[in-house]
């Protein structure tokens, strides 16, 4: 809460009144009688007891109504500080693979899919500012969660993307194109896919790089991520005599590719072999595609000056109309 006066110059008569009023009263006690009695004797025995409250009381209702009045001339205000806040966000989406490699234990504990979503989400949530959205690929690419501000939607459906959903394959340039497709509208500053994925381009009616050139058409920079560490990874498979145990594969990203797709969108390319390194990233990329925010500070103030001009109003009427009935003075 702000409180002020709009005219506190106004204030500044505050002394010359207090000179006035005190002025007024010595002159009042040095006036000379207007009527010669021979003997007083009579007067004082007619007058009623004297009562030093009663016969300043007018005078002290007359000084605090002056005093209201005053400051309801120099405007009394409150206000509150607000803050107009406007942002040139970026749109983001989150391309994620979910074909069955992406169940790969080389993210310990974690396997691959499982530390992508928990990074992601801590990337979502710190970009308030921004619209993101998700797309999930295999065999097909579809749309999780279409561009939004609702942050606790998308971290839900975040949570329930998973592996088996589709058929099993990685189409980076089908998911390359479904993102150019929900981003290619956007008015936002940048526009941005962040494209994470464990594999080889095996399945989809576009390749990646024909996908890549329609990107940087349309000015949607694209991020590569490729996930995995180098060599051999644990993956689980499901036996039917043995049941679920963890076979050693080998494991392949085309490397090649993604750089490509980032190269030629404007964007770049990184590595993740473990849950941290994977966190650096979208760190780093987030450093890179910062919210422009410009904020102007301002007080709505509110006028005060009824709360004193009323009851000074009062107070001054009802002084002078105690000064001529029960408090008047007597001769």
């Amino acid at each position: 809460m702000i409180l002020r006066f709009a005219h506190p110059w106004v204030l500044a008569a505050a002394p010359l009144l207090l000179a006035l009023l005190a002025a007024a009263y010595v002159r009042r006690r040095r006036r000379r009688p207007r009527l010669l009695f021979s003997s007083a004797r009579l007067l004082r025995e007619a007058r009623p007891p004297e009562n030093p409250a009663r016969r300043h009381f007018p005078a002290l209702l007359r000084m605090v109504a002056l005093a209201l009045l005053l400051a309801a001339l120099a405007r009394p205000q409150s206000g509150a500080r607000a803050m107009r806040v406007s942002t040139e966000g970026v749109d983001i989406l989150l391309a994620i693979d979910v074909s069955t490699s992406m169940l790969a234990i080389d993210f310990e504990p974690n396997n691959r899919l499982d530390a992508a979503k928990t990074v992601a989400a801590e990337f979502i949530r710190g970009r308030e500012h921004d619209r993101m959205g998700l797309v999930a690929f295999a065999a097909i690419s579809f749309v999780q969660c279409p561009l939004t501000l609702d942050r606790e939607i998308l971290l839900g459906l975040l949570e329930e993307i998973r592996t088996g959903i589709v058929e099993d394959g990685t189409a980076i340039g089908m998911a390359i194109v479904n993102c150019v497709n929900r981003l290619k509208e956007s008015e936002a500053k940048s526009k941005v896919a962040i494209l994470l994925t464990d594999g080889v381009n095996n399945t989809g009616r576009i390749d990646p790089a024909t996908a890549a050139e329609i990107a940087r058409t349309m000015g949607i920079r694209f991020y590569t991520i490729g996930v995995g560490k180098e060599g051999e990874a644990l993956f689980p498979i499901d036996d039917p005599i043995f049941g679920r145990r963890l076979v050693r594969q080998k494991t392949e990203i085309d490397e090649e590719i993604l750089r490509k797709i980032a190269a030629s969108t404007g964007g770049r390319y990184f590595r993740a072999t473990d849950t941290e390194a994977l966190r650096r990233i979208f760190a780093e990329i987030g450093e890179m595609e910062k919210t422009v925010i410009t904020s102007d500070t301002y007080v709505d103030y509110t006028d005060l000056f009824g709360w004193f001009l009323l009851p000074g109003a009062v107070l001054l009427l009802a002084e002078g109309i105690l000064s001529a009935t029960l408090l008047r003075r007597f001769p």
